[in-house]
């Protein structure tokens, strides 16, 4: 049996910083090794303490060692398409995302896409990840068999749309719920793959879709919910148009049953207090997107007060609206929209979501988001002095919160110095190819 320790600074959380000085929320060692043997963390501890006979030593001295980045909301089939000019989320769906993922009904493209995906996945240090596929079946077979092949814990599923989209992209009720069932028998427990029950939002699918959505939830508990909720202000205007009848646009999802613990809403910005009460009651977690609802101009998330209504919350790139597959970079951007809201977030609590927390909202944090025995060495080395303005600007760091805000601010994955995945050394191969 292999035994391979990584010898490095590590951080890794226990739960949610409440401040600064809370340094009981995590744990960080100065000179730390990281014992893993069959894609397993087995001990973590001081390296002079660790019985390195026979063990493979990695050196990542001076850089900091964490769990690998879990991103909960991104479309994968959007990869193509980041950075395409629009004004607003409905224009930008009509002009450039439905004509984009038409594409995934072509022979290969998907496979051609999912690996490009995956390569940027761990350049940017994100080992696990939740996303939307096309329509189209054959993208999720891509994008789960590219997970396999690279033995990535990930969850995605086929998007359930029956209407207001290209009739190319458009399933039908009964099929939308055939094509799923058919694709959790064959990808959800394969391997590490986990699927996503996934009606694209309200828009798209008829009553009698989200009726069909609602049996697939009922039949399959132990797959996740995933769609998007109050992310502008005209998708509120038309969702509710289209369901009159129910209370607010919370009320749809709620109306159809799709909301528990392992439902995830993207962006879930313009909610009121019916609504947050409803997603702190059933557990639903509101997914922060940044980087996608500055650039489409959606708004800015109340972080603060998800919080205090008893909210789950987690963070993601949500790219092709979003503009970076980067967790460093999105955390960049989470900073400044807080800032907005008059809410300071302070670096430890930034990485905790990113990792644990994160991990915590997909009901994983005892398989991933934190380096401790028994979890998956799923991690990212991240180096803060990767770029000269990064070095220039270390000179003054004294503290740990200094350096993981650097990283936040200044680093992408030039700061990305290694990523393992179940234990396996995976950038650096990715520079060999």
């Amino acid at each position: 049996m292999t035994r391979t320790i990584l010898r490095g600074r590590v951080l890794s959380f226990h739960r949610t910083p409440q401040a600064l000085d809370d340094a009981e929320s995590y744990l960080y060692l100065e000179d730390g090794a990281v014992c893993i043997e069959d894609g397993l963390v087995v001990a973590v501890e001081d390296f002079a303490e660790a019985d390195v006979a026979g063990a493979e030593i990695i050196d990542h001295r001076p850089n900091l060692i964490l769990p690998g980045f879990i991103d909960l909301h991104l479309h994968y089939v959007q990869s193509q398409m980041m950075a395409a000019y629009a004004g607003s989320l409905l224009e930008w769906l009509n002009t450039y995302t439905f004509i984009e993922e038409q594409k995934f009904s072509r022979q290969g493209h998907a496979e051609a896409v999912a690996s490009d995906f995956y390569d940027a996945l761990i350049r940017h240090g994100t080992t696990s990840a939740v996303a939307y596929c096309s329509s189209h079946p054959r993208s999720v077979d891509a994008f789960f068999a590219e997970a396999q092949r690279r033995n990535m814990l990930m969850v995605g599923g086929k998007v359930m749309m029956d209407r207001n989209a290209p009739e190319a992209l458009c399933d039908t009720a009964q099929s939308g719920y055939d094509d799923t069932k058919a694709l959790i028998a064959r990808w959800h427990g394969r391997g590490r793959a986990l699927y996503a029950i996934s009606p694209r939002f309200a828009i798209t699918s008829t009553p009698e879709q989200m009726a069909a959505a609602q049996a697939l939830v009922a039949e399959h508990p132990e797959c996740y919910v995933q769609t998007h909720l109050s992310e502008n202000d005209a998708e509120i205007a038309y969702s509710m148009e289209l369901y009159p009848d129910s209370q607010d646009y919370t009320g749809i999802y709620e109306d159809y049953g799709l909301l528990g613990r392992k439902t995830l809403l993207g962006h879930c910005i313009h909610l009121n207090t019916r609504e947050t009460g409803v997603l702190a009651e059933t557990g639903a977690v509101a997914v922060f997107c940044p980087t996608s609802n500055l650039f489409l101009g959606s708004g800015l998330f109340d972080r603060e007060r998800l919080v205090k209504q008893g909210v789950r919350i987690g963070v993601a790139t949500d790219i092709g609206g979003g503009t970076s597959v980067s967790m460093l970079r999105t955390l960049d951007e989470g900073y400044k929209v807080l800032q907005l809201r008059g809410q300071r977030l302070n670096p430890f609590a930034s990485f905790h979501m990113a990792t644990c927390g994160n991990a915590e909202a997909l009901g994983l944090a005892e398989t991933i988001g934190s380096i401790a025995p028994g979890r998956a060495a799923d991690l990212v080395v991240l180096d803060a002095r990767a770029t000269p303005t990064m070095r220039m600007r270390m000179g003054n760091v004294e503290t740990l919160a200094e350096e993981l805000f650097l990283l936040q601010t200044l680093g992408d994955d030039r700061a990305v110095a290694e990523v393992y995945v179940a234990g396996v050394r995976t950038k650096s191969a990715l520079a060999d190819l």
